[in-house]
């Protein structure tokens, strides 16, 4: 009798036991269970901890409640003032209602990629590259209310969108390098135009003060020299005193009186050219005449 009872107690040790490894469940910290028997969703989500299900009865899905990190493929896109670009980003999301995770959509971690692709390039065509280069905290925030928006209804919850990088043609690269190196240079040649503008009032300023006391440009003329003389080359320096410059402009003869120029001289008469002599023809040559017939003939008696 007592074998028997030792027995039976055994057999039910074991099938608790078995029973038990069948049933039994453990939740982790960051997930939380969701049961199903005979396909219908049981009321209440098992948190974390050790629970028990009815085996071959009920089924148990965990959901994972951590932050996911999403990466965005590159989206290729026109700006709104055709630019091709390709942009890629990342998404930060969560689960925060496990039941509708589960029900409301087949995959909700494909859902959210696919819907973030979409809403990139609609993004990319909505903007301009400027707004894409430099004005990106305002873009996040638009990618992340279009995504969260049907994001609402699969129980996720967007965390934060950023965009990653924005590739550009290297034609647009080496055109916005031009861009910039010719703002760089506008620049340069304003700051250099202001002071230009400021030397030439100190040096209005120091030309005043010197006006007052002539020693002062002498000695203005003095350091120049030394300055110069200081450098070691083979150039010599003669200053050219302005008192000599002076002495010449009073050495000038002075305007006639009344403002009248004196009378310019009249240039020498031109003699017109001696014409040539007359070329004369020269003689004719003589003539040599023959013996005169007449005289040959004998006198008659």
């Amino acid at each position: 009798m007592l074998q028997e009872l030792l027995t039976a107690g055994l057999a039910a040790a074991a099938g608790i036991a078995v029973y038990s490894g069948v049933a039994a469940r453990v939740v982790r910290q960051y997930e939380r269970g969701l049961v199903f028997r005979f396909g219908r969703l049981r009321q209440g989500v098992r948190g974390p901890g050790f629970t028990m299900i009815l085996p071959f009865v009920d089924r148990m899905r965990k959901v994972n409640m951590q932050i996911v990190t999403l990466p965005v493929p590159a989206q290729e896109g026109i700006t709104r003032d055709n630019v091709t670009v390709r942009v890629d980003a990342v998404v930060y999301f969560k689960v925060v209602d496990p039941a509708n995770a589960i029900i409301e959509v087949e995959d909700y971690r494909f859902a959210v990629s696919q819907m973030a692709q979409t809403s990139l390039r609609s993004i990319i065509g909505k903007s301009d590259l400027d707004d894409l280069l430099s004005n990106r905290e305002q873009l996040n925030q638009g990618l992340e209310l279009m995504i969260d928006s049907p994001a609402v209804g699969w129980g996720v919850q967007i965390d934060r969108v950023e965009i990653k990088d924005v590739s550009l043609p290297e034609t647009m690269k080496r055109s916005m390098a031009r861009q910039a190196e010719a703002d760089r240079e506008r620049r340069a040649r304003v700051i250099n135009a202001d002071a230009e503008l400021q030397a030439s009032k100190k040096l209005a300023e120091a030309a005043a003060v010197m006006s007052e006391q002539p020693a002062a440009l002498q000695l203005r003329l003095l350091q120049t020299v030394v300055a110069v003389a200081a450098e070691k080359n083979s150039t010599l320096v003669l200053p050219f005193p302005v008192e000599l410059l002076r002495f010449l402009e009073r050495a000038a003869p002075a305007p006639a009186p009344g403002g009248a120029e004196p009378a310019p001289q009249a240039p020498p008469a031109v003699t017109a050219p001696e014409p040539p002599p007359p070329v004369t023809a020269p003689p004719p040559p003589p003539s040599i005449a023959g013996p005169d017939p007449a005289s040959d003939e004998p006198e008659a008696g």
